[in-house]
């Protein structure tokens, strides 16, 4: 376990949070929530049939104290969400017995209750597929006000700390925009910049990669790319937003000083960004996975971007560790979400 997610426990045992865990009989699902519990983070709270639960829970001899268990289909809420899913654009017609059935599935239950305030974060994805994942998040949970899209960010981190914030990294859009527009990149820039600062409390330096340094290229891919600096670059002045953004510019010229000075002479994020904006997610989500199997780095996320509630998309088959990390890291922006947007609580 990182120093840094130490430095989140921390921060979490200050503002317990009761996080979702919408598949609740998988077995490092359980052994996270065990610890979660142990840590004194909150109150995690897993969904799926009782006698379900715990018999996965004996199995993993995970004890049940201080652990909530939800069954959907018991719930005395599930009368109450029917009405509210109709109201929701994507089902709104929806016959009531088609609603049950919907909202019976522990990660649209899970979704409602987020929204509802009944539990301040979710983590699910650990044995779902994307898809199953992200759909009920996106469609149930509403935008942050003045958002346009939704997106993700992956946070690494590294074992050397010579690159990013002391080895944290921020790597985007690791899980939702396959092709990013010029303006989808600008503000998935954005986005990710916001939350750095959210959870190392340090100024973002947000470098938008490419093959590409400082128009060397005339390719459209690398114009694209500069276009969509410029654009992060305008946007985040216009708002008043702390961040420095740059690009385009090659991978190693956003990290290795020495590089940079060659490079990308006076630039202010090359050689020491903590945030780097991938072309699109076939390379976003490529590089994530290369870092942390061959450099050994820790991944927390997806955290997905743009939602007045935190959650996150786990990688299928994620480990105790991470799901715990992932956890205290949707705790900790759920402490950020009450200071930055009180409306929303």
């Amino acid at each position: 376990m990182s120093r840094f997610i130490e430095t989140v426990f921390e921060k979490l045992k200050r503002h317990p949070k009761r996080i979702a865990f919408p598949e609740g009989t998988e077995p490092a699902v359980l052994r996270a929530a065990g610890e979660f519990a142990r840590l004194k983070l909150g109150t995690p709270i897993l969904l799926g049939h009782r006698k379900e639960v715990e018999a996965a829970a004996t199995a993993e001899g995970v004890k049940l104290d201080h652990i909530g268990i939800v069954d959907p289909a018991a719930s005395s809420e599930l009368e109450n969400f029917i009405p509210r899913l109709a109201r929701v654009a994507r089902y709104q017609g929806m016959a009531a017995d088609q609603a049950r059935e919907t909202l019976m599935k522990p990660n649209y239950f899970a979704a409602m209750m987020l929204q509802y305030n009944l539990v301040d974060g979710l983590v699910v994805g650990a044995g779902l597929t994307p898809t199953s994942t992200l759909r009920p998040l996106i469609t149930l949970i509403t935008p942050l006000p003045g958002e346009r899209m939704i997106s993700s960010c992956q946070m690494l981190d590294l074992s050397n700390k010579r690159y990013g914030e002391r080895g944290v990294i921020f790597f985007a859009d690791c899980a939702v925009i396959p092709e990013p527009t010029v303006e989808q990149l600008a503000h998935i820039g954005i986005q990710t910049g916001n939350v750095c600062r959210q959870l190392t409390g340090n100024k973002a330096r947000v470098a938008f990669l490419s093959f590409s340094n400082k128009g060397a290229s005339q390719q459209p891919a690398v114009r694209k790319i500069a276009a969509a600096a410029a654009l992060a670059k305008q946007q985040a002045a216009e708002a008043g937003l702390e961040m420095e953004i740059d690009g385009e510019m090659q991978a190693d010229t956003a990290l290795v000083p020495d590089l940079a000075t060659i490079k990308a002479t006076g630039s202010l994020v090359a050689g020491k960004a903590n945030v780097l904006v991938f072309p699109d997610l076939n390379s976003a989500n490529i590089a994530a996975k290369l870092v942390r199997y061959l450099a050994g780095a820790e991944a927390y996320g997806q955290l997905l971007l743009g939602l007045s509630k935190p959650c996150a998309d786990l990688s299928r088959g994620a480990g105790e560790e991470e799901i715990l990390g992932v956890a205290a890291t949707v705790g900790l922006q759920a402490i950020r979400f009450r200071e930055l947007y009180p409306g929303l609580v």
